[in-house]
């Protein structure tokens, strides 16, 4: 029976947001009710929020040696969702954060991936990804040059992925992406074949493309905001604690 998993890429050393005295997807933004106390939110939980409402049952949080404070934050379970840990040794890109979690997931699962110093509407962007295959969730943004830009066609395909090009051609940036365990397994044969030189996402699914592989980008997206400045911190409160947690542009951080 296939499983929807849930990859939380945490290795990052949030060189943009430092110092903390914690890891980066601790840092308390907005809150949350907990038996009727309002206590403070870690960022990551919003991503992890999100993935339990796509479907995922297991989530696979990605970390470095050093992060001990998030296994002690979300232990074993949260939510409905098992949770589980790898490791990276090294920072090495995303890439490689993704595919230390591979060994858990069979061919037939599903798989949810996000980043977890962001914070995005709607909450249940997921669930507009279909399953199969390999599908962004695309957001508009007032400077995509600062992201990922994706490039589709008139039917939604992935053309192309710009990885933080001043000259991006799409307001659409990916935020966040599903795809089936044997793509994931795929592509990161294609990364190991390429002697995994591919530190950004974008590039290996630009190369997948090239291959003969789809994507496809689901323009489903209303707000984004990456909490990994100050500037970015500042623009997540704003957004929380707008009406209806309002939904304005994606800011970049």
């Amino acid at each position: 029976m296939s499983s929807t998993w849930g990859i939380v890429p945490a290795a990052g050393v949030g060189s943009r947001i430092q110092p903390l005295a914690f890891s980066k997807e601790l840092l308390p933004v907005g809150s949350r009710l907990d038996g009727g106390t309002e206590r403070p939110r870690a960022v990551s939980e919003y991503l992890v929020e999100r993935m339990v409402l796509g479907g995922a049952t297991r989530i696979c949080f990605v970390i470095s040696p050093g992060k001990s404070d998030i296994v002690e934050y979300y232990g074993g379970r949260v939510s409905n969702a098992d949770v589980c840990y790898a490791v990276q040794p090294k920072p090495q890109g995303l890439c490689d954060a993704i595919f230390r979690a591979r060994p858990f997931i069979h061919p037939d699962d599903h798989v949810l991936v996000g980043l977890p110093d962001t914070v995005w509407f709607p909450e249940r962007g997921f669930c507009h990804l279909p399953e199969g295959g390999l599908s962004f969730l695309l957001f508009p943004v007032a400077e995509p040059r600062f992201f990922d830009a994706v490039e589709t066609d008139g039917a939604g395909v992935v053309k192309e992925i710009q990885v933080k090009r001043p000259d991006a051609t799409s307001r659409w940036i990916w935020g966040a992406f599903k795809l089936s365990g044997e793509i994931l397994a795929a592509l990161e044969a294609l990364w190991r074949e390429r002697d995994g030189q591919d530190e950004y996402f974008g590039t290996l699914v630009n190369a997948w493309i090239a291959r003969g592989g789809r994507a496809l980008g689901v323009r489903a997206g209303e707000a984004y905001v990456d909490v990994g400045t100050l500037n970015g911190y500042r623009e997540a409160i704003r957004l929380l604690s707008s009406p209806g947690a309002g939904r304005p542009q994606g800011e970049h951080a």
